[in-house]
């Protein structure tokens, strides 16, 4: 994705991609960042800066996931899908960065399917989360205090339910990384109706 020409902050955000991922809960969010002036990366958690989603749509990513430090990003966040999410799941490098900000309360942000691989590593216990309503009883039977919110903020995990959150998602990453104006004024700007 291209870098904003005005950048609200120095906060960036990476967006792991995974082959078979639905490419509108990644992409909404993104352009929403785009928008508030937040650098956001495509990375391809594969060999490959070309990842196809489950519809298809070839991705062009901006980076390889070994050629980054997910540590240098202010927010990881992992879009859903199937197969996307098995794929994002089977990546170690993924699983590690995952567990490392949920033990240390660092941002990160999943949506659809993807909260199940939080939840399946032991990381929503007791913690306020939502899913695709597939995937809600993954999350309850780990111990997820589950909810049909749209978006679900608990410390610094943002969940969402779907493609159709994924705009709300968007807006609540924009609240994180600048603030309530920034988000408010992206939401008119897209004309979105709360």
């Amino acid at each position: 994705m291209p870098t904003p020409a005005a950048l609200a902050t120095d906060s960036a955000v990476a967006v792991l991609i995974a082959p078979g991922l639905e490419e509108v809960e990644a992409l909404a969010p993104v352009d929403i960042l785009y928008r508030a002036g937040i650098r956001a990366d495509l990375v391809s958690v594969t060999d490959s800066l070309t990842v196809s989603s489950s519809h298809q749509i070839v991705l062009t990513c901006d980076r390889l996931l070994s050629e980054v430090d997910l540590a240098d990003y202010a927010l990881v966040f992992l879009p859903g899908g199937i197969p996307g999410t098995p794929n994002l799941k089977a990546v170690p490098a993924v699983r590690q960065e995952a567990a490392r900000r949920m033990n240390e309360d660092l941002p990160v942000a999943a949506v659809c399917a993807a909260p199940s691989i939080l939840a399946e590593m032991e990381l929503l216990q007791g913690r306020r989360a939502t899913s695709n309503p597939a995937f809600m009883d993954v999350l309850a039977e780990h111990g997820a205090r589950v909810s049909e919110d749209a978006v679900v903020a608990d410390g610094a995990l943002l969940t969402s339910r779907g493609m159709g959150t994924a705009v709300e998602l968007g807006l609540e990453m924009v609240r994180r990384l600048l603030d309530d104006e920034a988000a408010a004024k992206v939401r008119a700007a897209i004309v979105h109706q709360a």
